[in-house]
């Protein structure tokens, strides 16, 4: 039987934020917990379904592999494959705790005694503006974060140097405690050392207990050329450090190419306008273009060439990211009619005029004989 869609069995749509995943799966796993529903073998199923679904579309980077490839991302070793494409996903009172240890003073899973008290940090983001020369030729580019990074003096433990943290009296480093309320037997946050397992009776002075202290650093992004507009770089353990030794979030920089005053980029091919005189569209010509490359491109221009006739200039657009490819760059043609006339211009337009004939204007002389047809047709 082919597996359910992660997206329905949360009941949410594929543009749903993090915020929204949340909140469908904290409702869903409510009524499906087996705590709730003990002894029911296919609530315990349906929780699990639910559990999956919300591990996978949590993670940006497993959602990114399943709204490109389905269930067959995680499959056969592929992102985050694992035996049914599942991993980690650890026991109930864990998800329990994950999702509602909010409402009850919690924490986010990755403490308690196993982990000595260590938490992963969170993720950075980081927004990053660029020009759409900078995005043709790629750059790198150096940027300052203020972020948490590992305390220097206490090394991550949070203790002052000389002692170490101690085991939690109240949940003996577990980092929770039971409670029994009615058929619910809910485990939660130690209200002690909040989950870390461990208390410590003399802090580090300078991060005063956390492990971590604040400070801006330099980093340096290698941006390839041909990114796009809404491209997103992940920058491993670069994000916030993690709580008393704990490992570094990531850091994403999400780019932007700022409109460009001249050429209008689709994917990998560009677009852009050129207005030439009246007397070159009519005899043809030549101009000259400058292109992204840094060099200039010739277009040559037909006798009799109309305005929107298009021009192509192959391999002149933008990179392709991560290939050796090449987008084109297409010119439109726009037709400038004389303005400010002089006496002699006027006369000579005016002498153009009464010595042309149909063949000189077809476009114009063929519209006009459509519409009287068609009104002789109405009045027939």
């Amino acid at each position: 039987m082919a597996k359910a869609d992660f997206y329905e069995t949360l009941g949410v749509s594929k543009t749903a934020d993090e915020k929204d995943l949340k909140s469908a799966f904290r409702k869903l796993a409510m009524k499906w917990h087996p705590d709730k529903n003990p002894g029911d073998a296919a609530a315990e199923k349906k929780f699990k379904e639910i559990n999956e679904a919300y591990e996978f579309l949590k993670d940006p980077q497993k959602r990114a592999a399943y709204d490109r490839f389905g269930h067959a991302a995680f499959e056969g070793g592929g992102p985050g494959g694992g035996a049914g494409g599942f991993q980690g996903a650890g026991g109930f009172s864990d998800i329990f705790e994950d999702i509602f240890g909010e409402m009850m003073g919690g924490r986010r899973r990755g403490g308690g005694g196993q982990s000595q008290g260590r938490e992963r940090g969170e993720d950075l983001r980081y927004n990053m503006e660029i020009t759409l020369e900078e995005a043709y030729s790629g750059k790198v580019a150096q940027i300052r974060v203020p972020s948490s990074i590992t305390c220097d003096i206490c090394h991550g433990s949070g203790a002052k140097p000389g002692t170490k943290p101690t085991t939690c009296a109240t949940c003996h480093g577990s980092g929770r405690v039971r409670a029994t309320q009615g058929f619910f037997s809910i485990e939660r946050t130690c209200p002690t050392c909040q989950g870390r397992g461990q208390t410590i009776s003399d802090p580090c002075t300078k991060c005063h207990g956390q492990g971590r202290v604040t400070e801006e650093r330099s980093l340096q992004v290698n941006i390839p050329s041909g990114i796009e507009d809404g491209t997103r770089i992940r920058l491993q353990g670069e994000g916030e450090a993690g709580l008393r030794g704990g490992p570094s979030g990531d850091l994403y920089i999400f780019m932007s190419v700022k409109p460009h005053s001249f050429y209008k980029r689709d994917g990998a091919d560009l677009y852009c306008m050129v207005t030439i005189p009246m007397v070159t569209a009519a005899l043809g010509g030549k101009f000259e273009i400058s292109t992204l490359d840094g060099t200039k491109s010739r277009v040559t221009v037909p006798e009799g060439t109309p305005t929107a006739k298009q021009f192509r200039l192959k391999g002149k657009g933008m990179p392709v990211l991560r290939s050796h490819q090449q987008g084109d760059l297409y010119v439109q043609i726009v037709v400038e009619t004389p303005q400010k006339l002089t006496k002699r211009q006027r006369e000579l337009l005016e002498e153009f005029q009464t010595l042309s004939s149909k063949e000189n204007n077809p476009e114009s002389t063929g519209f006009f004989a459509k519409m009287k047809d068609f009104f002789d047709t109405l009045s027939d």
